[in-house]
């Protein structure tokens, strides 16, 4: 039996015993998109399937850098840590090409916890979607620095000087991925053998940055993909002496890495693209113009949940091929939504503002459900951006937050945000993105020490 052919949990049980494996591999998706996991024995495996396992919550409560969240109310000392339920979902089981035959599966946060578990929210919004009548399809594409550096040096270099795999722009080069061949050949194998394979990998502009083109596929499962692409990436990085960062920005002095979103929606009782009709302009149907809508208004107020990170705002600047205003336009790589007019089978929007730091999960959630509010509440679009965004002025409200902390508070007082995401998730992550702003303002920078030092 094949991995990608287990349904159920019977399937599981046949897989493993086929495979005669003592120990499977498990995980779960937390707040930040950091795969959280386990090898959890046979018989405690089988059992799990049935009656669930067990996290302990922590998870769920603590930060990026296993920090303790001291302004959440679902987890923290005062419950003292218990564990959270889980649920295996049978039908992510994936080879791990790199473990000689490990099968790995992924878990969701149950009971009480389903309400902030990452994964349970999009599946929340995948389910409003088919209420709705449609079948949300997505493909993520990431950018990403490789740098010849291993987890040890690059702390020894403070983080300084660090030497990524190539020099120079060269986005596109030719000369660069045949440099890099076997590297380039072994993470496109690794994701065909992970089903989370590639319909493109080049370089793009800057040292040593490359960008992948995950395959379109139904919204749960391209986010699964996405997660596991941007695991397995660091992991093949990382067992070959090289380190791969998806930071939004590493450096002032290239260009921050996207995570772009291209979604679409279809018509379940037709098999149709909801997005197209050729006798409107740009081939966009109403639904998808309600959709984009949608997505449009509601980008200030979700932000967060796609620019996650202190780090996210660095990229958010004008110049660098990443948005400022929640704009759209037709094939405009300067605005944060971009309709890509085409056949019936390829009619999309690209969702823009999300960096490569967000959690997959969490950026398609926000971009999926902005876009049926549109839907749901028939919003009108205006006329597109022409030229260059960053030269025109745009309404106040098209404004996006400068900071995390901006951001927080905007979806914390979003109505939308409860209304789609309910109370518990936006609770608890507005507060874990709050948490994450004070946290930086803890920290001297080397350019406060190097400007105010001795002067000020």
């Amino acid at each position: 039996m094949e991995p990608r052919q287990v349904k159920t949990a019977d399937d599981a049980r046949k897989i493993v015993r086929e495979r005669n494996l003592s120990h499977v591999k498990l995980g779960a998706f937390d707040a930040d998109g950091i795969l959280r996991g386990k090898y959890l024995g046979r018989d405690k495996f089988f059992g799990a399937l049935d009656s669930g396992a067990g996290f302990c919550d922590v998870v769920l409560g603590w930060d990026s850098n296993d920090q303790l969240y001291d302004n959440v109310t679902y987890t923290g000392w005062h419950t003292a840590y218990p564990d959270a339920p889980i649920r295996i979902v049978p039908d992510t089981c994936r080879d791990l090409p790199l473990e000689n035959g490990m099968l790995f599966f992924l878990a969701e946060f149950a009971q009480k916890a389903e309400a902030i578990c990452p994964r349970g929210v999009l599946r929340r919004v995948v389910e409003k979607a088919r209420a709705m009548g449609f079948e949300p399809k997505s493909a993520l594409e990431y950018e990403f620095f490789v740098f010849e550096e291993t987890p040890h040096s690059v702390r020894e270099k403070h983080y300084r000087n660090l030497k990524p795999i190539s020099p120079g722009f060269f986005g596109y080069s030719v000369l660069r991925n045949s440099v890099h061949a076997e590297f380039y050949r072994d993470l496109l194998a690794l994701c065909e053998g992970m089903d989370m394979g590639l319909e493109g990998l080049h370089t793009e502009t800057g040292a040593g940055v490359l960008e992948a083109a995950i395959r379109v596929d139904d919204s749960l499962a391209s986010a699964d993909k996405a997660a596991l692409f941007k695991t397995f990436t660091k992991v093949l990085a990382q067992r070959r002496g090289w380190m791969a960062s998806f930071m939004a920005k590493w450096s002032k002095d290239w260009p921050g890495c996207g995570g772009h979103i291209h979604v679409s929606l279809w018509d379940k009782k037709k098999g149709s693209s909801a997005f197209f009709d050729d006798k409107d302009p740009h081939r966009m149907s109403k639904t998808m113009r309600h959709f984009v809508a949608g997505q449009q208004a509601l980008m200030p107020e979700l932000l967060a949940m796609v620019a996650p990170t202190v780090n996210s705002y660095r990229r958010l600047i004008p110049g660098f091929w990443a948005p400022t205003s929640a704009t759209w336009g037709v094939e405009n790589r300067t605005t944060a939504l971009r309709v890509i007019p085409g056949s019936a089978k390829s009619q999309r929007v690209e969702y823009r503002v999300a960096a490569a730091d967000g959690n997959p999960y969490l950026t398609l959630s926000a971009a999926l459900a902005s876009g049926l509010w549109g839907v749901e509440n028939k919003l009108e679009l205006g006329a597109p951006i022409v030229g260059n965004a960053y030269d025109k002025k745009h309404p106040a409200k098209l404004d996006l937050p400068r900071t995390l902390m901006e951001a927080a508070h905007r979806l914390k007082g979003s109505k939308a945000a409860r209304a789609l995401f309910g109370d518990e998730f936006v609770d608890h992550y507005a507060a874990t993105r709050e948490w994450e702003e004070r946290e930086f303002r803890k920290h001297v920078s080397d350019w406060e020490l190097d400007r105010y030092f001795e002067i000020i």
